[in-house]
């Protein structure tokens, strides 16, 4: 007896997907695959450095998880992203309320900051570090989005990659040294504050 292969789903029926659960899901290939959902730890790190955007940018602008970016589909790679943090740019609220979900598709500008908190990990070709350090590095810096931020609780440092001529060039940071932020030059945060749990 053969099993009839299922029909990939595109991102709109992604989008429209809900199985009743909280589970997490990625796009790979039309067809979804669950994904565990992030941890108390990330999430608390990412909110830390919500609150020292939230200084002087509208709290509104400012995603914590749940919020879905539509990304170049590379192979073997998901075709949606959910960074730990989302900084939007001020058309992404209407936007997104005329499509009446919480996306960011190909249609509109990049966000203009993303914020991944890296799980930990054994060594680089863990999946763990090469996901965040090296498939959403690719997608994001395709997608054009001005500046990545990778917080490396396992390494204890903070990397800001900027996009330069369609390239990103990364930064480290670590302990008690102030990340730079270019395209946030005001805020004051240093590295072991979004580290520390």
């Amino acid at each position: 007896m053969t099993q009839a292969k299922t029909k990939p789903i595109t991102f709109d029926e992604y989008l429209a997907h809900d199985d009743g659960t909280d589970k997490c899901y990625e796009l790979i290939n039309g067809e979804l695959i669950e994904v565990p959902p992030e941890t108390e730890e990330n999430a608390y790190r990412a909110f830390s450095l919500l609150m020292a955007l939230s200084k002087f940018i509208d709290i509104r602008r400012l995603k914590v998880q749940k919020l879905e970016v539509e990304v170049p589909a590379l192979p073997g790679m998901p075709s949606n992203r959910q960074p730990d943090l989302t900084v939007l740019d001020e058309g992404h609220i209407e936007e997104m309320a005329a499509i009446n979900q919480m996306a960011i598709r190909f249609s509109m500008n990049p966000p203009l900051m993303v914020v991944e908190v890296v799980s930990p990990y054994g060594g680089r070709s863990d999946a763990n570090y090469r996901r965040d350090y090296e498939d959403k590095r690719q997608q994001y810096q395709q997608l054009g989005i001005p500046e990545y931020w990778i917080i490396d609780p396992t390494a204890q440092q903070v990397t800001v990659l900027v996009l330069v001529d369609g390239q990103y060039q990364s930064s480290v940071f670590k302990e008690t040294q102030m990340i730079v932020s270019t395209t946030f030059p005001e805020l004051e945060v240093i590295a072991k504050d979004v580290l520390l749990v």
